[in-house]
């Protein structure tokens, strides 16, 4: 049985030392700078730094502020609403970004609530300024000298002197305003050509935004008018003919969902939906790294007594557990990293819960062996029978959690959805570590020997 749990064995303590390096690369990166300090000149070899990525923290742990505001929908009939709502959402969130906040979380709530998680910001009042503004369509014309400018910026960009707010000082010079903004339009919608099936957005403007267009369209043929949402261009078309009536299409290498996206920004800055805070609630950094020490000691807090438990009640499986408890650590840290999963204090108990169930199949299956080991079986056909007969409860269990955490996560808020994520997560990993590594482990110390030591095994 050593035999054929060897290469096994080989392979997990391989693969836990690179997760303990990838989950813990400040630390394992600090002593690869000091060993290549310390031996590279002699060894002439120099070793490589683990990828250095973080875990993803949510508000509550890194700090910054939760947002609520309530939109104003009585000017908006029913049946627009929920595209409203999108489109102020779709708004927000890319100002949001351009604002430069992590991983910012901008959802609807209810039918006129809009949720907003702004994690780690320095400057709050702007952050909300730059929120609340109504957002603001217009229409602008190709500048006379545009061709001059763009050849101009072309040069210095070619000597390395521009940056991203020379870019956008082009992008203001490039085009000037012509009085038609989003209060001259009625609509936007997605259409598709009856010829070739390409989707296209429709414009329909009021009767004052008719006129205004037609004079556009009519002193800039073959020219660019480009349409800016909020200060930035999101389509810059090019007019092909005078147009009188009023409506307009946006032709380009539009998907159906690209279409759809731009006719619903078109809508949002085209409806008189004004958002109001109602709520704000900001998390301080300091509190935010106390959470983030609580919450560890508590992990290894709960670690320490789960292995003193199993340790007492199981003897040497129980200290396999721990060894399978430890890989699974390492994998679930992982896999947070790698997907990434932003990390809530309710994501953090989720972890903590599952550290408690990954050993709870482990209990199920010792529990078998002691029973096995009480008739006077060996203790290989103990352990084998323990893990065939625990089998189905193990499975039965973990399928109950899971669909309670896709429950969970399907049909509640970001901070539950934070809980069912990690629950989910450490359900399906718990599964794999119980049967697999668990196992092997365990085969790996059985021999002759252990028939005399059955005490040894519980």
């Amino acid at each position: 049985m050593i035999k054929n749990n060897t290469t096994l064995i080989m392979i997990l303590v391989i693969a836990s030392v690179f997760l303990f390096a990838f989950v813990y690369s400040e630390g394992v990166n600090q002593g690869v700078d000091w060993a290549n300090a310390k031996f590279s000149e002699k060894a002439k070899l120099t070793l490589p730094h683990m990828p250095d990525k973080p875990f993803q923290l949510g508000l509550d742990l890194l700090g910054g502020t939760h947002l609520v505001y309530e939109a104003d929908l009585s000017k908006v009939e029913s049946a627009d609403r929920a595209d409203a709502m999108e489109g102020i959402r779709d708004v927000i969130e890319r100002r949001v970004n351009f604002f430069g906040v992590s991983e910012p979380v901008v959802q609807v709530s209810a039918d006129d609530r809009i949720i907003i998680e702004l994690a780690g910001i320095s400057d709050v009042n702007q952050a909300i300024s730059m929120i609340g503004e109504t957002p603001f369509i217009e229409f602008k014309e190709e500048a006379p000298d545009a061709q001059r400018l763009v050849e101009e910026f072309q040069a210095k960009q070619a000597a390395g002197q521009t940056d991203v707010l020379a870019e956008i000082e082009l992008q203001d010079k490039l085009f000037l305003s012509t009085g038609l903004n989003g209060r001259h339009l009625k609509r936007a919608q997605l259409v598709f050509d009856q010829q070739t099936g390409v989707a296209q957005v429709s414009l329909l403007l009021n009767e004052e935004g008719a006129v205004l267009f037609g004079e556009i369209t009519k002193k800039n043929l073959g020219k660019r008018v480009a349409i800016f949402l909020d200060g930035f261009p999101i389509s810059t078309p090019v007019v092909q003919s005078e147009i009188t009536s009023g409506e307009a299409v946006i032709s380009g290498n539009f998907s159906p969902q690209e279409a759809k996206l731009l006719a619903t920004r078109l809508n949002s800055g085209a409806l008189p939906v004004p958002i109001h805070l109602i709520s704000q609630q900001t998390i301080g950094a300091s509190l935010g790294a106390e959470s983030v020490s609580a919450s560890l000691k508590a992990g290894l807090y709960g670690l320490v007594f789960v292995a003193i438990f199993m340790i007492i009640l199981y003897r040497l499986p129980g200290a396999v557990s721990i060894l399978a408890l430890l890989v699974y650590t390492l994998i679930v840290l992982t896999v947070y990293k790698l997907m990434p999963v932003t990390l809530t204090l309710a994501g953090i108990a989720g972890f903590i819960l599952t550290l408690g169930m990954a050993v709870d199949a482990n209990v199920l299956i010792f529990a078998r062996m002691k029973e096995e080991l009480a008739l006077g079986k060996s203790v290989a056909f103990s352990v084998n029978e323990g893990f065939r007969r625990a089998w189905l409860s193990i499975r039965d269990s973990h399928v109950t959690t899971l669909l309670s955490a896709f429950v969970l996560y399907s049909f509640t808020t970001s901070i539950v959805r934070g809980f069912a994520l990690t629950l989910g997560i450490g359900a399906i990993i718990s599964l794999f570590t119980a049967t697999i590594i668990t196992r092997a482990l365990l085969l790996s110390f059985i021999g002759k020997w252990s028939e005399k030591y059955k005490w040894i095994f519980g």
